[in-house]
């Protein structure tokens, strides 16, 4: 019910179209609920047959104007039921829209934390066939629910005015029909809570094989797959399956039970007509309310359906927008204006939330102290999981830290807005993201105001205005989904583009120069000296040429700041960073020598 509540809360801001609506319902009950009369007055009064004399007194004239009665209530209440219906529809599509953009506001503004466990497919499915799920509960369910109530009371009332002895026969169904829609719902609410998480598995596994289809078949693994994609659709297949015997019996048996009191009310109506209590138009009139009746009756079943597959996608909705997001902006949290980036990690520690289920036992980092000047290169070093990509990811509040404080300029970053913060950042990625859009768009992400000049100044210091000048579209030039069109070492350059553009006082580079080859990074290094002037930079280094051009070096062991320096300072006295330069960099510094030696 909890749930129920909640979803109807969102026609709070519609309740002007709402009332109209239901104004609508109202009158189109009410003409439906005077047709009968009209019927009957035909029979007894325009035609005016009595059976116990076999005579005829009606009057042509007025059958004539019962006609044209009988037509204009028709129009008149289908007039009212398109406007009922148009408004519910309209309503529904509002509040999808709204509940859309409420999911996927809240999707973006969830901390990593969510992210990292969060799978892609279910968040889509929740974002569309919950949401449909529940725009079609909107559109149907809370006027159909009141249409089914108004109608049936309004039909009870009138039977027991005719004839209370029938009204007794007719109405003696209903508890029975309320026991079978009771027992259907519950049994399939849960089928429907099954069914729509089998949609989202479905949809995860279709969005993992597409986006690994080149790992999938480096492996041979297409059968594997197939057989995977399968055995989940049978499952949705078999709850399906399910959910419609449920339904395909609910249905039958409720008009078996409508049909069984007809009967009995047709026999004993034609009694009471025979003893002169009942006219002939009066029992069809009877009849024709029960067959009214029939159709809200009928109405249960499915509403019983579609209120359980709306609540149970609702819960799966509410699930996301009641997720609190593990990093936050404090009250009256301050504009970071006029950042120098002066950088300080003070005492800071970091564990994953031990809510993660992928959570990394012990803390991550571990008591770590730095300084970063503005202007100032610092260099990461350290085997795979010593904390490098997790210390980088603590500067821009991609999550927040266990204990310790990281201030910019002497200002904790967590008491500033989250806005200020991050435009103050520039950060290329390990996995550098391109969207479906122009080269230009995409370097311009960031700072969707700038000129073209600017794109293309940033091109050149990224050393890409040469290769982007050289396809036929140049700037204009679509990047396919997830840049996959261009090479490692070009999605890399254009995400260093694309960073540079925003001008940013701290720069983050995770392995940002790993994807390019020796030539390309060379002239990478040579532009973004001039250009890291100023700003504070820290650096994932996988390169010499990077380690080299360092302030100082820090190396990153089981989440501790093990050594620190300049290379020649570490190449004297670090044990760890002598052991990677042996194992990753010796073999560069050689291709340099060679290649200055060259030149």
């Amino acid at each position: 019910m909890r749930i129920i509540i909640r979803l109807l809360g969102f026609l709070n801001k519609y309740w002007k179209r709402v009332t109209l609506a239901y104004v609508c319902l109202f009158l189109s009950v009410g003409f439906s609920l005077g047709m009968p009369e009209l019927v009957k007055q035909a029979i007894d009064r325009g035609i005016g047959y009595d059976p116990l004399t076999n005579t005829m007194s009606g009057s042509t004239s007025l059958l004539v104007w019962l006609g044209i009665a009988v037509l204009a209530v028709a129009a008149l209440r289908g007039v009212f039921a398109f406007g009922q219906t148009y408004l519910g529809e309209y309503i529904s599509q509002r509040v999808a829209y709204d509940i859309r953009n409420l999911f996927y506001d809240r999707v973006q503004r969830l901390s990593f934390a969510f992210h990292d466990t969060a799978q892609t497919g279910q968040l889509m499915s929740r974002a569309t066939q919950d949401v449909e799920a529940v725009r079609f509960f909107i559109s149907m369910g809370g006027l159909r629910i009141l249409y089914v109530f108004i109608t049936f009371a309004g039909i009870c009332a009138l039977l027991f005015i005719m004839n209370w002895r029938l009204a007794l026969i007719g109405i003696a169904s209903m508890p029975l029909i309320g026991y079978l829609a009771t027992v259907v719902g519950t049994r399939l609410r849960p089928i429907w809570t099954n069914v729509q998480q089998g949609i989202a598995l479905l949809g995860t596994i279709l969005q993992e094989n597409l986006s690994g289809v080149k790992v999938v078949r480096a492996f041979t693994q297409e059968k594997y797959e197939s057989r995977k994609f399968k055995q989940q659709a049978k499952e949705l297949y078999d709850d399906n399956i399910k959910a419609s015997k449920i339904r395909a019996f609910n249905m039958p048996l409720m008009s078996f039970i409508l049909v069984l009191a007809s009967g009995v009310i047709v026999w004993v109506g034609g009694s009471e007509i025979l003893a002169g209590r009942l006219t002939g138009g009066e029992l069809i009139q009877f009849y024709l309310y029960l067959a009214m009746m029939a159709m809200p009756i009928r109405m249960m079943g499915m509403m019983v359906n579609m209120v359980s597959r709306g609540v149970s996608a609702g819960a799966r909705i509410f699930e996301v927008l009641d997720t609190e997001s593990a990093v936050t902006e404090k009250p009256g949290a301050i504009e970071l204006d006029g950042v120098q980036g002066l950088v300080r990690f003070e005492r800071v520690s970091f564990s994953y939330d031990s809510a993660n289920p992928y959570e990394i036992m012990g803390p991550v980092l571990d008591n770590i102290n730095l300084e970063a000047r503005p202007g100032e290169m610092v260099a990461l070093l350290g085997m795979t999981g010593s904390g490098k990509s997790t210390l980088i990811n603590l500067i821009p509040r991609f999550y927040d830290v266990t204990s310790g404080s990281i201030t910019i300029d002497g200002i904790d970053i967590r008491n500033g807005t989250l806005n200020s913060l991050r435009s103050n950042i520039g950060i290329v990625q390990q996995d550098v993201f391109l969207f479906t859009a122009t080269i230009a768009d995409n370097i311009a992400y960031g700072a969707v105001d700038a000129s073209m000049d600017d794109i293309v100044a940033a091109s050149k210091a990224a050393q890409l205005h040469e290769f982007i000048e050289s396809l036929p579209e140049g700037y204009d030039t679509w990047v396919g989904e997830r840049g996959l069109t261009l090479s490692g070492g070009q999605r890399q350059r254009l995400a260093i583009a694309r960073t540079l553009l925003i001008d940013p006082r701290i720069l983050i580079f995770d392995d940002s120069t790993s994807s390019v080859d020796t030539e390309t990074e060379f002239l990478i290094q040579k532009a973004l000296r001039e250009l890291m002037k100023g700003r504070t930079t820290f650096v994932i280094a996988q390169r010499l040429q990077t380690v080299r051009d360092a302030d100082q070096i820090l190396v990153l062991d089981k989440g501790t700041i093990a050594e620190r320096g300049s290379h020649t300072e570490l190449l004297q006295n670090g044990t760890i960073y002598r052991h990677i330069y042996e194992i990753q960099l010796r073999d560069q510094e050689e291709a340099l020598s060679r290649r200055y030696d060259e030149s």
